[in-house]
């Protein structure tokens, strides 16, 4: 099972970026989809991003399209959250998870390993 350690979380004003990378253990990173998703306060864990595997097509939710990027590097079993044009509603735990499936879809539930998170708040 593959161990997942974000970092990168922190308190930036609205309008300004963070980037959130997310370290992934073992030799076959490459062979994972990969997702964010993010839990604020009193709410359910959502689908932020994800990279999927095979052929390394990103998708996300409609909240964040146009400002946040998800990419991967694989040679460092790393994956990136690049969160532009920050708003206070993106306050939130930001999570990594892990998926074996070319096609998890973008429920909670179809990723099998979880990061500890990180804490993302966005003051207005």
């Amino acid at each position: 099972q593959v161990q997942l350690v974000e970092s990168g979380g922190g308190l930036v004003q609205a309008g300004g970026s963070l980037r959130l990378s997310c370290v992934a253990s073992g030799r076959t990173f490459s062979s994972y989809s990969m997702g964010w998703f993010r839990q604020g306060p009193g709410k359910e864990r959502q689908f932020v991003a994800q990279i999927r595997w095979l052929g390394s097509s990103t998708y996300y939710s409609d909240s964040v399209k146009g400002r946040f990027t998800i990419s991967r590097d694989n040679a460092k079993n790393t994956v990136y959250l690049q969160m532009n044009s920050l708003k206070p509603e993106d306050t939130a735990v930001y999570y990594c998870a892990a998926s074996t499936s070319a096609y998890p879809g973008f429920q909670p539930a179809n990723f099998y390993s979880w990061g500890q998170g990180t804490q993302v708040t966005v003051s207005s």
